[in-house]
């Protein structure tokens, strides 16, 4: 019987990449084979020579179609067959293999915001609703808007097979969180992308827009974040590991701007040092402080072993690329102080 392979790419936008898909019948899924798009409509080619090829890198079962339909996730590759230029899961997969003794893990915690139109979902024509306060973890309809989306994409993804670990509302009415791990920085990375896919088309289903933008609503509100979990075999059991991988992420201004300003567009209206978040060019880290750059959770200290919680990473960043500076920066640290 003949089966729907849903491939699935992310696009050379900027400053922040889309994600595109097409099907393809297959006889089945044994071998997924190659395909081509045209690159010059996803801004990864121009006309004359507008070529791309998808490189299938991994399989999942499709939850929406159902069946024995399939997602793929792809690549994006040139004709001769290297790497696209906006193919950043090409950059994480050496440094992933370098430092793979280390044994990387990753939880993400990707939160989003829903649009009815122009407003976020829960905001009234015209106006705005009550401050913050009542909409974190919130419950009953006067706190909770979008919950029939947030419950089907989360068994979608479960039914999908993602390592999705959790959900909750945010602080913000129409804004929502979901987390992914933990797991090592490729699987992260591909299943949170597979994740955004599904909530995307779980929501279009809706008539309603899921936005990852940093700063949805300026003013007296909460931005959207994917605040980054990290440990190593190291951090796993000890605290000076953990020492090590914080202070290795402010060693010098060179490091911390090169982590910001990869960590996703429009970083500095989400990083004020208001709204649970530091100043995007200052670089801090504290036991239970939300406030901070990085956070050391209180048990990671009353333990002496565990991870840390970068809280700089935009909604919109590529986890492809989080992942990869995390791992090069402190696992080159830790590797430099024989914690390994």
């Amino acid at each position: 019987m003949a089966i729907k392979a849903e491939y699935i790419w992310i696009d050379g936008t900027q400053p922040t990449a889309k994600l595109r898909s097409k099907t393809r019948i297959l006889a089945n899924a044994d071998k997924l084979p190659t395909w081509g798009f045209d690159g010059s409509s996803t801004n990864q080619a121009e006309g004359h020579a507008s070529d791309r090829v998808l490189e299938p890198v991994a399989s999942f079962p499709d939850p929406i179609r159902g069946g024995d339909h399939i997602l793929v996730l792809c690549e994006v590759n040139e004709t001769d067959g290297t790497p696209h230029v906006s193919n950043t899961r090409a950059l994480l997969r050496p440094i992933a293999e370098r430092f793979a003794a280390q044994e990387s893990i990753f939880g993400i915690e990707q939160e989003y915001t829903f649009f009815k139109g122009s407003r976020p979902l829960g905001f009234p024509e015209g106006g705005f609703p009550a401050p913050q306060g009542g909409y974190y973890c919130g419950i009953g309809a006067e706190e909770v808007f979008g919950r029939e989306i947030v419950e089907l994409h989360l068994d979608r993804c479960l039914a999908a097979g993602l390592a999705i670990c959790g959900i909750n509302a945010e602080v913000m009415p129409g804004q929502w969180e979901f987390q992914i791990g933990p797991v090592d920085a490729l699987t992260a990375s591909d299943h949170l992308w597979v994740a955004r896919y599904l909530l995307y088309r779980t929501a279009e289903e809706f008539g309603i827009d899921a936005t990852l933008d940093a700063k949805p609503v300026r003013g007296d509100w909460n931005g959207a974040g994917a605040h980054t979990n990290f440990s190593t075999k190291a951090m796993r059991e000890g605290y000076d590991a953990i020492i090590t991988a914080c202070e290795s992420l402010g060693a010098s201004q060179e490091i911390v701007l090169e982590h910001v300003s990869q960590y996703g567009d429009d970083i500095q209206a989400r990083l004020t040092g208001k709204h649970e978040t530091a100043p995007w060019n200052v670089y801090s880290y504290g036991v239970s402080d939300r406030g901070a750059s990085v956070r050391i959770p209180w048990q990671v200290e009353v333990e002496k072993k565990g991870y840390i919680e970068d809280r700089r990473p935009n909604a919109n960043v590529d986890p492809y690329v989080v992942t990869r500076l995390l791992v090069n920066t402190c696992c080159s640290a830790l590797e430099k102080a024989d914690q390994v």
